[in-house]
């Protein structure tokens, strides 16, 4: 529902209204269920005619009164005759509100259909249209139960002026299934509690951002809330361990956790939704600095569905928290591991983690700085699965583990070796070989050169040229799936290699050359994004970071004053063009298409500043 009318507040009975004049038929049927009415009674289609055939009582005017009531059903248009699942799923594919309101004055059965979808989620995103929702549910005798309808309630837009005061009205909704306040800081105990007290439906909590909230919300949650799904207290620190512990106890059909800033919780918390909680799906404790290695274990261990353990920033975890858990047993399942800044793990741990969680898709080991190439090649046995790797900061890796890498997990989409030191051109001609590679992040590797841009360029317009092929050769169809590209201080770039990646990836949206000399001309500087407010004059100076229209902006002001050589046809133009067509013909060779499960695309973590 985008919006809450002006004219859905509760009709006046007393007031003649088309198609509304009677109460609605709860049972949603246009005929009268009065034992008067005439009611045909439809033949048995199994039932043979030998009884109509041989009743002596049947007359002639028997039969008129039969045709008669059948005529009167046969008056009715088709549309009101049609079952309410199916009206239903009709009315619900109007996007517009207005329109809905407009089926509800066409008939009664009408009316108790679209009015439930109508306040089934009111948008509550004006103050005016709160204080509207508010008064109607205040009513003594409305005349739909529009209490009974409201099923998601949103209060985030109104997220800085909204308190309990605001929140109280809307306590007399029993059926609500999702309820979302984030940020609302404003709100306390109180108000929360008056949501939650009796609210045996509902599904999910997001309470995200609100500060104020305490351990007697959480008890009120475990008591009532048996049914919950999902809950999100990101950054409510003033929720004990105990209350947490409650809640684990009592809802054990959670699926979807978020503890995400909550530095005072502790392993028992996270234990007790292990233990009891084997339905997660997803469980983030970024910034949990307080739980260690026996959580995680239990996590992986009861987990029967887990997909996605975010753990970025829990300090105390160790080799142990993977090296713990059982032979010859793997979990199928998991999809997305963030272990970012886990600064105590080693290559071990990689080891064991790509040995039980084979089908993992997007891997995060960013500022892990104890890994070194045996963990890369751990994951390049990943294969196909792989599409998401962070290893910046990682700073032990070499060219010889990035080819590995390359070699075997051909769907990477997104790959970031910010920091990665020790990297050269060899390796990044290696990764531009990927057919699918849409980011990529190489801040700070200071040993590239012009070589590793243009080989990025070329691989683009190559694969074009590969694929099309079958179809006729054709010239012009230089196309790139590159989209966001990471160059920040990689001092050795320059001018020409860059408009040659610009020309080659139309789909580009992002391009990064902060502290890149070449690039800190005034004539740029309108093309360039604003350094962020917190940044020192010196980090303003060499900011430069282009996205959205300014790619496009520099792209022509460059072409402009640099008109853009013939083009990959010319055979004497880039003397590399052969072996990049070649690598990329193998890598199309050896790639398949991608399976039916959905891409988990991160977001993104490249390393910049």
């Amino acid at each position: 529902m985008r919006g809450v009318l002006t004219n859905l507040e509760p009709l006046d009975t007393n007031e003649p209204r088309r198609g509304l004049q009677a109460p609605l038929n709860p049972e949603g049927d246009s005929q009268s269920s009065s034992s008067n009415s005439p009611s045909p009674i439809r033949p048995d289609p199994d039932e043979s005619d030998f009884y109509n055939v041989n009743n002596d009582s049947q007359s002639s005017i028997g039969n008129t009164f039969q045709d008669m009531a059948v005529s009167e059903e046969l008056k009715s248009a088709p549309a009101a005759r049609l079952p309410a699942e199916v009206l239903i799923a009709i009315f619900s594919k109007l996007s517009n509100p207005h329109d809905q309101m407009n089926c509800m004055r066409v008939s009664k059965l009408w009316a108790n259909t679209c009015v439930e979808l109508l306040w089934h989620r009111p948008a509550c995103t004006t103050w005016e249209k709160h204080e509207k929702i508010c008064n109607t549910l205040s009513l003594d005798h409305p005349y739909f139960a529009y209490r009974e309808f409201i099923k998601r309630l949103n209060l985030a837009s109104l997220a800085k002026d909204v308190n309990d005061g605001s929140v109280e009205p809307l306590a007399v909704c029993p059926r609500v299934e999702r309820l979302t306040l984030t940020n609302c800081k404003n709100i306390t105990d109180s108000g929360l509690i008056a949501l939650l007290d009796q609210s045996v439906n509902l599904l999910a909590l997001d309470i995200a951002g609100n500060e104020e909230i305490t351990e007697a919300s959480m008890k009120t949650l475990a008591r009532f809330c048996h049914k919950l799904q999902g809950l999100n207290i990101t950054g409510c620190q003033k929720i004990s361990n105990e209350s947490l512990i409650e809640v684990a106890n009592n809802c054990k059909y959670i699926k979807r956790l978020k503890l995400n800033d909550c530095s005072q919780l502790e392993d028992g918390a996270i234990l007790a939704f292990a233990n009891n909680c084997q339905n997660i799906l997803e469980i983030d404790l970024h910034q949990c600095r307080n739980v260690g290695n026996d959580p995680v274990t239990a996590l992986l261990l009861n987990g029967l569905c887990l997909r996605e353990l975010r753990l970025a920033n829990c300090e105390l975890i160790s080799d142990s928290a993977f090296l713990n858990l059982p032979l010859n047993k793997t979990y199928e399942h998991l999809r997305i591991l963030d272990l970012t800044s886990c600064s105590r793990l080693t290559d071990r741990a990689v080891e064991k983690i790509i040995d039980v969680a084979p089908r993992l898709r997007n891997l995060v080991f960013a500022k892990c700085r104890n890994l070194t190439d045996f963990a890369v090649i751990a994951i390049s046995k990943l294969g196909k699965n792989l599409h998401y790797l962070h290893l910046g900061h990682c700073g032990n890796i070499t060219d010889i583990a990035v080819k590995q890498l390359v070699k075997s997990c051909n769907r990477i989409r997104y790959i970031d070796l910010g920091c990665c030191i020790h990297l050269t051109d060899d390796s990044i001609e290696q990764l531009a070989t990927l057919p699918k590679l849409r980011r990529i992040g190489l801040v700070k590797c200071s040993n590239i050169t012009d070589r590793s841009v243009k080989a990025l360029a070329i691989s683009g317009a190559s694969r074009t040229r590969q694929v099309t092929r079958q179809g006729g050769y054709i010239h012009n169809g230089y196309t790139s799936s590159l989209e966001r590209v990471h160059l920040s201080y990689c001092t050795n770039l320059t001018l020409s290699s860059i408009l040659l990646l610009l020309n080659s990836c139309q789909k580009l949206t992002h391009l990064s050359l902060t502290g890149v000399q070449a690039f800190l001309r005034p004539d740029f500087e309108r093309f360039c994004r604003e350094a962020p407010p917190e940044f020192t004059e010196h980090q303003r100076n060499v900011f430069c970071v282009f996205s959205g229209d300014g790619v496009t902006g520099l792209r022509n002001h460059l072409n402009e004053g640099n008109p853009p050589s013939p083009g990959f046809d010319d055979e004497h133009n880039h003397l590399d063009d052969q072996t990049m067509t070649g690598m990329i013909g193998g890598a199309a060779l050896t790639g398949e298409d991608d399976d039916a499960d959905e891409e988990l695309d991160g977001d993104e973590n490249a390393v910049e500043t």
